[in-house]
C-alpha cells in the first residue's frame, strides 16, 4: 500500500507534525520527535475538529486561543493573516516594506511552531494604516483577496472560523475591520459550488458551520448573545499552561516589541456570532466531529483509542502494529477526500516518528547554481525496534522526477548510506520570496502560480522523497537537502539549499542623489559564486540618462572573488526619479540579481535575491552646515540620507549628549522612536537643550504613545497623540509659508509633497505650548485638519523641531520633497545665521 507523497502533501506533513525545526533546514526527521510529541500528534490525529483564526496582520492572532485549540482540544488550527505586515514599523532594525514583510512572515512561522497552529496568507499587501475598511478594500483588490480567503477555507476546510475583529466599523485599523468583512463574505461563498469556478478551478467547496468574533474587553461594549469558554488549562505533555505556550508564541513577534509573560489559571474567551448556525454551549455545537462521519471511521476510531491507551513512552515503536492497522483501515475510508488525504500523510509521519527514523540528505554546499551537478550523501538510520523488516526502497527527486531504486534492509541503529550525483534542472528558480518575484501594486502582490497562493513561504529547494517498505506498507518520507555546519559557538547548524546565480551584482548603494545635469561616479560590484566567471558589466539606463563606459569587462577566477567597476552617470537636465539596473553578461546570459540577507536570532536566516537596481533621484537641493549628529532610535535610514545630501554624519550615543560630545555639530537628528527605545535619553535632554540655547538645532522624529517616558519630550510641553494622516496624497496646507523652514535654503512648494509613499505621517502631537509654531496642516478625507505634523520652537539662539512626518519611509523611497524638507530642517540654524 503506497501513499504517494506530492509536494502539497509534504507541506501538510511538515506543517502538522510540530516536530520540525523550521525553514532553517531541519526536516521533520532531522529534528527527532520525543515520545511526548508523538503522543500529542496521535491526539491530534484522533480529533477531526478544524478551526481557522482570521485577522489582518502578524500579531493580530490570539495565540492563547490557538494554543488552547491546538494543544488542549487537539484540533487542526490555522491562522489566516490577510497581510504579511509589510506596512508596519520595525523595532529591531531598519528593514521596512518588503524586507519587513519577510521578517514578520518568519515570526509568524516561529510562533506557529510553538503554539501548534498552521499559517496562511492572502496576496494582500499591507499598504499601511487605514482608517476605514472601505479604503482597505479599495487599495487591495477586493475580489482577489476574497478569492484567496475562499481558497484557504476550501483548502484547510475549517468547521469554525474565528475572527479577531468585528465587521462593524469603529475604533480600530481599517485592515482589521476589512478582515472580518472578508471572513463573513468568504464564509458564504466557500460552500457554493458555483462560486469562483474560474478562479479556483476544481478546488472542492467547503461550508464551515459558523463564523464567530473573538471579542474581548479591549473592544469596548459587546451586545447580543455571547459564547464563553475557558482557554486556560495545562498541557502535561509540554509542562506548560496554554497561557505560557501563548506567551512564548507571541514573543516571536520581536520586530513589533511583543515580548510577553506567560499566564496561568483560568482564561476567559468570549465569542459573538457573525454568520452561520449560532452556538450556545461550545464553538463546535452542531458540528459532526469524530471518525464516525467517514465511512469506515468507526473502526479507525477504535484503533486510534487502542494505540493511545497502550502507548509506551519508552518504546514508541511498539505502537507500529496498531498504527499500521489504522493505516490499512484509513486506505479504504471514504468521506471528504481532502481531509482524508491530510490524515493519511499525518499518520505516515507518526509512523516514521515512532520508528525513530532519522533521514537526511547532505550536500557539501547549500548554495547551488541551476544546471550544475551536485553530490548528495543520503543516509537513513532506524532507532526504534520495528515489528517487521523495514527496507529503504528508493529515492525520488521531485525537481527532476528521477528515481533511484534501492533494496536496503534497515537494522536497528545501523545507518545505511547512499552517495549520488544529481544534475539540477537548468530552470531551477533562484531563491527569492515567491510573492516578491514579480512587481505588484500598492495593495497586492502578484503571484502567477495559483498553487502558491495562501502558502507562507517557498517550498524547500530540491526536495526529495525516500521510499520505505514496512512489510507490505510503502511509505514516502519527505527529505530536504541540507549543508551541516559545525559552528564552534553554536554547534550544529543546518543550512537549507539556496539557488543562486554564478555571479551576483550590486550597486554600492540603493539610492543616489543627482543635481540636474550632474555627473557622478556610480560603482557596481560583481561577485563570483563559481570560478572562472568572465564577462562584461553593463548598466541599464532609462531615457535621458547616460553612462560611460558602455561596459566594463571582468574576470573572476575563484569563488568569492569580487570586482568593482565605475561608471560616470549623467543625470538629465530636469528633475526626475529613475531606476538604473546592472547586469553581468557572460556569453548570452545576463545575471542581474543582487544578494540580501536578513539575520536575526529568533528567525531562520533569510536570503532575498531581487534584481539589482539603483534609485537615481535628480533634484534641485541645497544644504547649509557640514556636520550632523545622529542618535539612532528604533531603526531608520536617516543617517544615510544625510550623507547623500552631503553632510558628514557623526553617530551618537547617550554618552555623547554632553557639551563636549555635541561641540562642532550643526544639528542633531534623533532617530524614530528614540524616546520609546532609549531609556536614558530623558536624563540627557538638559544637555541637548543647552546645545540648542547656544545655537544648535535638534530635530526629533516620531515616537509612539506606547512606552513613552514621563516628562516633556521638548524644551516646552507637547503631547503625542495617535493622530495620523494615512493618505499619502492628502492635501498639505502651508500654515506659515514665510517661516525659515519653508523658505531656505530650498523654497518648499506643494510639489514637494507629491509622490510620497504609504502615508503623510503618524503619532502627531495634538497639544503643544505656544512656543511651538505649527508649519503644516493636513487631513484624511472627511476629517478635520491636524496641525501637529511639524512643530518648530526657538530656544535661545537655536531651535527644536518635532515632526511626525514619515521621513523614515520617504527618504529611502527617494522622495525628492522629503530630501528638500530634511535639508531645510537641518539647515535651519545655518540659514538664519548666514
Amino acid at each position: 500500500m503506497r501513499s504517494r507523497l506530492t509536494s502539497a502533501a509534504a507541506a501538510i506533513l511538515m506543517g502538522s507534525l510540530g516536530m520540525l525545526a523550521s525553514a532553517a533546514g531541519m526536516t521533520p526527521l532531522a529534528a527527532p520527535a520525543s515520545s511526548g510529541e508523538i503522543l500529542r500528534e496521535l491526539q491530534r490525529f484522533r480529533e477531526t475538529g478544524r478551526v481557522l483564526y482570521l485577522a489582518a496582520h502578524p500579531d493580530d492572532e490570539n495565540t492563547r486561543l490557538i494554543s488552547y485549540l491546538a494543544n488542549g482540544r487537539h484540533y487542526a488550527t490555522g491562522y489566516l493573516s490577510i497581510t504579511r505586515g509589510d506596512g508596519g514599523q520595525n523595532l529591531i532594525g531598519s528593514e521596512l516594506r518588503d524586507l519587513l514583510g519577510v521578517i514578520r512572515t518568519q515570526e509568524l512561522l516561529a510562533a506557529r511552531r510553538i503554539d501548534g497552529g498552521r499559517q496562511f496568507f492572502t496576496r494582500a499587501n499591507d499598504f499601511g494604516f487605514s482608517k476605514s475598511y472601505e479604503e482597505a478594500l479599495g487599495v487591495w483588490d477586493r475580489a482577489q483577496v476574497l478569492t484567496d480567503t475562499v481558497r484557504v477555507i476550501r483548502t484547510f476546510r475549517p468547521h469554525v472560523i474565528v475572527t479577531r475583529f468585528s465587521p462593524i466599523p469603529g475604533g480600530t485599523h481599517g485592515h482589521h475591520t476589512a478582515s472580518a468583512v472578508l471572513a463573513v463574505e468568504a464564509f458564504k461563498l466557500a460552500g457554493d459550488p458555483e462560486a469562483m469556478k474560474e478562479e479556483l478551478g476544481d478546488l472542492p467547496p467547503w461550508q464551515p458551520t459558523r463564523v464567530v468574533w473573538n471579542a474581548g474587553r479591549f473592544f469596548g461594549n459587546i451586545e447580543g448573545p455571547l459564547l464563553e469558554l475557558d482557554a486556560g488549562g495545562y498541557d502535561a505533555l509540554r509542562g506548560e499552561s496554554f497561557g505560557e505556550i501563548a506567551a512564548r508564541s507571541r514573543s516571536q513577534h520581536s520586530s513589533q516589541g511583543f515580548g510577553s509573560v506567560g499566564t496561568r489559571g483560568p482564561a476567559r474567551e468570549v465569542f459573538q456570532p457573525l454568520a452561520g448556525e449560532p452556538a450556545t454551549q461550545d464553538l463546535m455545537d452542531g458540528v459532526a466531529l469524530g471518525w464516525d462521519q467517514f465511512t469506515g471511521g468507526a473502526a479507525i476510531a477504535t484503533y486510534i483509542d487502542d494505540v493511545i491507551e497502550n502507548f509506551e513512552p519508552t518504546s514508541p515503536s511498539s505502537s507500529i502494529p496498531g498504527l499500521l492497522r489504522i493505516r490499512e483501515a484509513l486506505a479504504t475510508a471514504e468521506g471528504d477526500a481532502t481531509i482524508l488525504a491530510e490524515k493519511r500523510v499525518q499518520l505516515d509521519g507518526i509512523i516514521v516518528a515512532a520508528l525513530g527514523l532519522y533521514a537526511e540528505a547532505n550536500v557539501d554546499s547549500a548554495a547551488v547554481v541551476p544546471g550544475e551537478a551536485i553530490k548528495v550523501r543520503h543516509s537513513v538510520i532506524l532507532r526504534g525496534v520495528p515489528p517487521a523488516l523495514v527496507r529503504w526502497t528508493g529515492i525520488r527527486y521531485l525537481a527532476t522526477g528521477e528515481t533511484t531504486e534501492l533494496d536496503l534492509a534497515l537494522a536497528v541503529n545501523e545507518p545505511q548510506r547512499v552517495e549520488a550525483t544529481e544534475v539540477l534542472p537548468a530552470t531551477l528558480p533562484l531563491t527569492h520570496p515567491y510573492w516578491l518575484e514579480q512587481p505588484g501594486t500598492p495593495g497586492m502582490f502578484r503571484v502567477d502560480d495559483p498553487s502558491l497562493i495562501g502558502t507562507p513561504e517557498n517550498a524547500p529547494v530540491n526536495a526529495m522523497v525516500y521510499s520505505l517498505a514496512i512489510g507490505p506498507h510503502e511509505i514516502d518520507v519527505p527529505v530536504t537537502p541540507v549543508e551541516v555546519i559545525d559552528d564552534p559557538v553554536r554547534g550544529e547548524i543546518r543550512q537549507p539549499m539556496q539557488v543562486i546565480p554564478p555571479v551576483s551584482v550590486a550597486f554600492a548603494g540603493e539610492l543616489e542623489l543627482f543635481k540636474p545635469g550632474e555627473t557622478k561616479d556610480v560603482r557596481v560590484t560583481a561577485t563570483a559564486a563559481r570560478a572562472d566567471a568572465n564577462g562584461t558589466l553593463r548598466l541599464a539606463l532609462p531615457a535621458g540618462w547616460t553612462a560611460s563606459p558602455a561596459g566594463v569587462p571582468f574576470s573572476l577566477a575563484s569563488v568569492g572573488a569580487t570586482t568593482t567597476a565605475s561608471f560616470a552617470v549623467t543625470a538629465p537636465a530636469a528633475p526626475e526619479t529613475a531606476l538604473i539596473g546592472v547586469a553581468a553578461e557572460i556569453g548570452r546570459r545576463r545575471f542581474d540579481r543582487t544578494r540580501q540577507e536578513i539575520v536575526y536570532d529568533h528567525i531562520p536566516r533569510q536570503l532575498l535575491q531581487p534584481r539589482a537596481q539603483l534609485a537615481a533621484v535628480c533634484l534641485d537641493v541645497q544644504i547649509r552646515g557640514g556636520t550632523v549628529g545622529y542618535l539612532p532610535g528604533a531603526g531608520d535610514s536617516t543617517a544615510e540620507a544625510l550623507s547623500r545630501l552631503g553632510y558628514t554624519v557623526k553617530v551618537l550615543s547617550e554618552a555623547d549628549l554632553t557639551a563636549g560630545g555635541l561641540a562642532g555639530l550643526d544639528a542633531v537628528v534623533l532617530g524614530i522612536r528614540a524616546y520609546n527605545t532609549r531609556k536614558d535619553l530623558m536624563t540627557k535632554l538638559p544637555a541637548l537643550w543647552d546645545y540648542v540655547r547656544a545655537g544648535g538645532n535638534v530635530i526629533a522624529q516620531y515616537n509612539t504613545t506606547a512606552d513613552l517616558p514621563r516628562g516633556d519630550l521638548g524644551p516646552y510641553p507637547l503631547k503625542i497623540s495617535r493622530d495620523r494622516v494615512t493618505d499619502e496624497n492628502a492635501k498639505v496646507t502651508f500654515l506659515d509659508p514665510t517661516h525659515p523652514v519653508m523658505t531656505g535654503p530650498n523654497r518648499l512648494t506643494p510639489a514637494d509633497f507629491d509622490g510620497w509613499v504609504q502615508e503623510r505621517g503618524l503619532y502627531f502631537p495634538d497639544q503643544w505650548d505656544d512656543a511651538y509654531t505649527p508649519l503644516l496642516g493636513m487631513a484624511d478625507a472627511g476629517e478635520e485638519m491636524t496641525k501637529g505634523s511639524l512643530l518648530v520652537a526657538p530656544l535661545g539662539k537655536g531651535h527644536f523641531v518635532y515632526t511626525g512626518l514619515s521621513l523614515f519611509r520617504e527618504l529611502p523611497a527617494g522622495v525628492p520633497g522629503a530630501y528638500r524638507l530634511l535639508a531645510n530642517l537641518v539647515s535651519l540654524q545655518s540659514e538664519e545665521g548666514k
